[in-house]
């Protein structure tokens, strides 16, 4: 017979009473104090309906009380998922009605946004806000409940979503475990040497799997101290979190890094008091390693993990840039020549169950207990060099991106002022990816397309900005008419030899 267990529970079965958990801008909560809000947030949860399996999305900055709701609809037995704040309701509509979910807290900031799109969609949602109209007073729920037990499941039933992209663009759930939160803590506890005695800080948001498995389950795991930030990262903030916080692990994306060695914020890390910096999300290069160590006086452990895995699974702490498994990690691959770039297989404790109502991308990515991503990668021995994806897919500052959809948005806003337009992934200077976008003006409309180009790229999140814009007479095209995608990259170069500093 299986052990039945909560993966919320289990994240509090090491920490001290009263040892600091988790602090936030000025406020700092106990293990002791945490595991009650917890238990009262799933009474809260249990007295609005939420039945078992039942999903709650998270739709906020971080905090201390987004914690609480996120980790008490787990307690409760529901299934709990967390979505960036910061997406347009066109991109996150269709994830409210991916999950099919009833019950979302949020801000009193953001809420009247979700009761209109609610209304509009004729989709009711029970949203819970403190301070907001028309809506379910957590505060109070939380106030008035009382602490709930924590719900046993298997091991094998649902905890917990992270919401993902296909190539198509259409979201995916990806459903992870209740056996999920324990094996967490294995790479900070075996190849970071973390403890009690730690304080994680991770840059990423917690809707990131990159931040919610390798700072919050593995800090809380742990029994060490996580540190929030509800502001959006930067790199003047960084900075400001590590000397107000005094984190001794760091977690950040190769983006970050970048920027924080360009605005001469590394230096500012150093002799903080921080054991390891650690880089994810994307690819690190080479030289943003050497130049970060030579800044902040440790490199960066870089980590390969997906959605799907939550945890990471590939690691480097040499100059080679090969990966090799984490602890807990099995990797095998195809019979193919090892120079050959290959998809290869992982199994974790920590791997997901699959996705939901996707039969097409389960049977894909998922088989018999391993999961293979979409990444390719180069065998040397025992080691793995990353190599990308072989689609258009982008991974830009820990984010997926499709230049297809780069492409529809930026075609949409500019209307019937462009006769054509394309984007491509380019690996820049400092060896991070970015997009750079062509476009073919229509005669005597190249001011309106430049102004509503300007506007379109604004309004785009930060990861799908295009970094380089070129304005061009043609486009390079194959026999058969089709945009030829490989010579762009060239077109890129050449248009970039010409004026460099053209945006």
């Amino acid at each position: 017979m299986q052990q039945l267990i909560n993966a919320a529970a289990c994240l509090f079965e090491t920490g001290e009473e009263g040892h600091t958990a988790i602090e936030c801008g000025e406020r700092a909560v106990s293990y002791g104090q945490l595991r009650q809000a917890v238990a009262c947030a799933a009474g809260a949860w249990q007295s609005l309906g939420l039945e078992s399996d039942e999903r709650v999305v998270i739709c906020a900055p971080d905090s201390i009380e987004w914690v609480e709701a996120y980790l008490g609809a787990i307690w409760a037995g529901g299934v709990a998922m967390a979505v960036n704040p910061r997406l347009a309701l066109e991109e996150l509509g269709p994830i409210l009605v991916e999950s099919g979910v009833r019950l979302v807290w949020t801000t009193a900031e953001l809420a009247p946004a979700l009761l209109a799109w609610s209304a509009r969609q004729q989709r009711p949602l029970l949203i819970a806000a403190t301070g907001a109209a028309g809506c379910v007073d957590w505060s109070a729920a939380c106030a008035s409940a009382r602490p709930a037990p924590p719900v046993l499941r298997e091991a094998a039933d649902m905890a917990l979503w992270i919401g993902t992209s296909g190539t198509t663009g259409t979201p995916k759930g990806v459903v992870h475990t209740h056996g999920v939160t324990e094996p967490c803590a294995a790479f900070a506890r075996e190849i970071l040497g973390a403890g009690p005695q730690d304080r994680l800080y991770a840059s990423s948001k917690l809707f990131f799997a990159y931040a919610l498995a390798n700072s919050l389950f593995a800090g809380l795991r742990l029994g060490a101290t996580v540190i929030l930030d509800s502001e959006w990262p930067s790199a003047a903030r960084v900075a400001e979190m590590v000397e107000k916080h005094c984190p001794t692990l760091v977690f950040c994306v190769p983006t970050l890094y970048h920027k924080m060695l360009q605005s001469g914020d590394a230096e500012l890390l150093a002799g903080r008091g921080i054991r390891h910096f650690v880089s994810a999300g994307e690819a690190l290069p080479a030289l943003l390693r050497a130049e970060w160590e030579a800044a902040a006086g440790s490199a960066p452990i870089s980590g390969y993990g997906t959605s799907e895995t939550l945890c990471l699974m590939l690691y480097c702490d040499s100059r080679s840039g090969q990966l090799k498994p984490t602890p807990l990690t099995e990797v095998r691959h195809d019979a193919l020549a090892p120079e050959l770039p290959q998809r290869v297989w992982v199994r974790h404790p920590a791997l997901a169950r699959g996705y939901w109502e996707r039969p097409k991308e389960q049977a894909d990515g998922f088989r018999d207990g391993w999961f293979s991503p979409g990444d390719m990668f180069v065998r040397h021995q025992d080691r793995l060099e990353f190599t990308g994806r072989n689609d258009d897919m982008l991974k830009i500052a820990g984010q997926w991106v499709s230049t297809q959809w780069v492409e529809q948005e930026l075609r949409a806003a500019c209307g019937d002022s462009i006769e054509a337009l394309a984007a491509v992934g380019i690996r820049s200077d400092e060896g991070l990816t970015a997009i750079a976008a062509f476009l073919i003006a229509r005669p005597q409309q190249e001011a309106l397309a430049r102004s509503a180009l300007a506007r379109a790229i604004a309004s785009l999140p930060g990861h799908k900005r295009p970094r380089w814009v070129h304005w061009v007479e043609a486009l390079p095209i194959t026999a058969t008419g089709k945009l030829q995608r490989s010579a762009l990259a060239a077109l890129h170069a050449q248009n970039r030899a010409l004026a460099p500093q053209a945006t």
